[in-house]
């Protein structure tokens, strides 16, 4: 049997984000939000928590924790939930119901080169990001020291103009049925030189940015960036308590042989995690719980 296991095989080109679980203290004021802010709709309910999504898809699942305290500006865990829209037209019509719900939720929006974003901050401080994906054809890539680096800014997106150009009676009334997908998750950790060996070293993302040790953008398939991690809040935090905030980040891959490659590369790292052959539950260095699972 070969024991010898290569620490940078690559994650599928094909993986997928997938559901989002948030433990929260108000599960009622919370879910009111998903679902009025943002259109998102109850896909199923378990346990007393309850799945929110589009049509059979879950993008976000809110467990109850009342018992539990609100995680502190500076510790490690949930930067943002990033929401990404097929169109711009459906993308206006969210963040116009984003907008009218409450408006002192938004906190900011950007055209990144590479997507045009904004975002919002649920009751409990948990962050999101609703956005749509310029075409793949118009993303500039670099040549750096570091590697090949996707092209990307922080360019003033006025919300406003952007409703006014792009929102249509139509999206606005199929908000609800409008196609949505978890395109990516930010994390905010401690370091970004120990989250590189985590999540590209052993998990097999690859570096597509990097924003000098403030910032790391990881993907799979040539995609911007399925994963982010910062320091801006975080820098030189440890593994974190359980609190309210980000439960558990689920990604998708096609086949078990690709689950079985993420743990024989956890194994050959010494990091310690739980497989069942058709999903795997582990966690990063700041406690980040992930699973990787087959759908």
């Amino acid at each position: 049997m070969n024991l010898q296991v290569n620490a940078r095989d690559l994650l599928p080109g094909d993986l997928a984000m997938g559901t989002v679980m948030l433990k929260v203290g108000d599960l009622a004021n919370v879910s009111a939000y998903y679902r009025s802010a943002l259109g998102l709709d109850v896909v199923a309910e378990s346990d007393g928590g309850m799945y929110l999504g589009r049509g059979s898809v879950p993008l976000v699942h809110l467990a109850p924790a009342p018992d539990l305290q609100v995680a502190s500006r500076g510790e490690a865990g949930l930067f943002h939930t990033a929401i990404l829209f097929e169109t711009q037209a459906d993308l206006a019509a969210a963040v116009a119901s984003a907008a009218r719900h409450d408006p002192s939720a938004f906190a900011g929006s950007a055209d990144h080169l590479v997507s045009e974003a904004f975002y919002f901050t649920d009751p409990e401080g948990n962050g999101i990001e609703l956005y749509y994906d310029k075409p793949r054809d118009t993303w500039g890539w670099d040549e750096t020291a570091a590697g090949r680096e996707v092209r990307m800014a922080s360019l003033p997106l006025s919300p406003q103009a952007y409703i006014r150009d792009h929102l249509t009676e139509a999206a606005l009334a199929g908000l609800q049925a409008a196609d949505a997908a978890v395109g990516h998750v930010h994390l905010q950790v401690g370091d970004t030189d120990t989250a590189a060996a985590f999540y590209i070293d052993t998990l097999g993302f690859e570096r597509t940015a990097g924003l000098h040790g403030q910032a790391l953008f990881v993907s799979a398939g040539g995609y911007h960036h399925h994963m982010a991690m910062n320091v801006w809040n975080s820098r030189g935090a440890g593994p974190r308590r359980d609190t309210l905030g980000l439960g558990e980040v689920l990604i998708t891959v096609p086949t078990a042989d690709d689950v079985a490659g993420v743990a024989d590369r956890l194994r050959f790292a010494g990091i310690s995690s739980h497989s069942t052959g058709a999903e795997l539950r582990f966690e990063d260095p700041w406690r980040n719980r992930l699973r990787v699972a087959v759908g």
